[in-house]
Parts: structure tokens; sequence; C-alpha cells
């Protein structure tokens, strides 16, 4: 059965989600929801057909399913407070895995969950609410991802990793088996994470971590949002 879906926001990472949406085949994209965008403005053929205000009307008018197109880097409260507007108006928000994407049948993901092409999640991983794992993640056996995580294209993650809510990690960085990363950490792009990571920490690109001469040099954390 084909259930249509609504996409909320307009920008880069709704053009994304809209091919991810037409290669699984299971939906119907009504149209976008953008508080910026003009009605009838169109992005990969897809019309904006209202803003936020329209979102319960449109569930009363048989819509049942959502995914949220607001991508939300540097600042994954943004993120966030669409799923919570959609959740509010009652939509579903099913995973959505691309056809490509190899997961283990004891690997679990929670709704809301976007799985972009060629990424593969090894046995008996668990994917929180609302995680993002861009194209060409690779996440390996026992990991264990909290809520709005996002993992840009090409992230790799040893064994038994934890990464906890609102963690952003950068294209191609890795981190180590069993290291633990806490909430709101952001690891810049190829970056390499080889021990534990505090709540709200900044790890640079290219960066090592931990790396002592570098932290006496200067480096700088920070502590933010949830």
């Amino acid at each position: 059965m084909i259930e249509k879906m609504i996409v909320y926001g307009g920008g880069g990472h709704a053009k994304t989600v809209i091919d991810l949406i037409r290669a699984i085949g299971r939906y119907e994209i009504v149209g976008i929801i953008d508080d910026e965008m003009a009605l009838g403005t169109e992005v990969m053929g897809v019309p904006v057909i209202g803003a936020s205000s329209d979102l319960v009307r449109l569930r009363g008018q048989g819509v049942r399913c959502a995914v949220n197109a607001v991508g939300g880097i540097g600042n994954p409260s943004v993120r966030w407070a669409v799923f919570e507007r959609l959740i509010e108006a009652d939509f579903d928000q099913p995973a959505l895995v691309h056809p490509s994407a190899v997961i283990e049948p004891s690997a679990v993901i929670d709704d809301a969950v976007q799985v972009l092409a060629g990424t593969y999640i090894s046995s008996d991983s668990r994917v929180g609410f609302g995680t993002l794992l861009n194209a060409g993640v690779i996440l390996s056996h026992d990991d264990r991802l909290g809520r709005c995580v996002n993992l840009s294209p090409g992230a790799a993650l040893g064994g038994a990793v934890r990464i906890g809510d609102f963690t952003q990690v950068g294209m191609r960085a890795t981190i180590n088996l069993g290291v633990t990363v806490g909430r709101s950490v952001r690891i810049g792009n190829g970056a390499t994470v080889k021990d534990d990571v505090p709540d709200g920490t900044r790890i640079f690109a290219g960066a090592v971590w931990p790396d002592r001469a570098g932290r006496d040099a200067g480096w700088k954390t920070y502590r933010k949002i949830a």
C-alpha cells in the first residue's frame, strides 16, 4: 500500500530526502512544508504546499506520514524542534532506509531514522530516534547511537561505540572500538577519536583525540543544546 507523506523543509537536505523516498517506492510525496518558501515553489518537482501552521489540517485530510528534511548542521536543536512539531500534529515518522544500505537482522533502528545509500549497520547495533546516517556510513557490532545524531558521509565507527543525543560526526571521521562520545559533541571532518569524549566537546577537523599538545595549544570546548 502506498502511503501519503509530506516532507518538512525545502532546503538542501530535502533533495536528498526526496530521492530517498523515491528510491524506497512505498510513499507518495504530497508536498513540502516550509515556513520560509512561497507556496508553489518546487524542489525536484515537489511543490511547497504550506507552512507548519498547516500540519494539523493536512493530518486531518488523511496524510499520515511525514519526514524531517531539516538537516540542522551546527544546531541539532532546530532539527529536533521539527520532530516535536510532527509528533504534536500526530504524524507517523517511519524510518527510511535506502535500498542499497545493508542492515544486519539483529540491528534495530528507531522511528524517524534516515539511512542513506551505501551505509552499513552491523550486528546488534541500535540507532535512536531521528538519527541521520548519511551515505557510506559504517556502524560496527554493538554500536549504540542516541537521538538526533548526525553522521556525515563516510564516518566510520568501531565496535561497541556509544554516541549521545544530538552529537554530530563529520565526513570520514573515525571513532575507535569501545569509545563513548557524549551528548551535543561536534567532531570535525576527518578527525580520529581514540578515547572517550565529554558532553559538549568540539573536536576540530583532522584532529586526533585526545592530543595533549593540541589541547595545550588552545583547543576549546563548548556546551550547548539539550
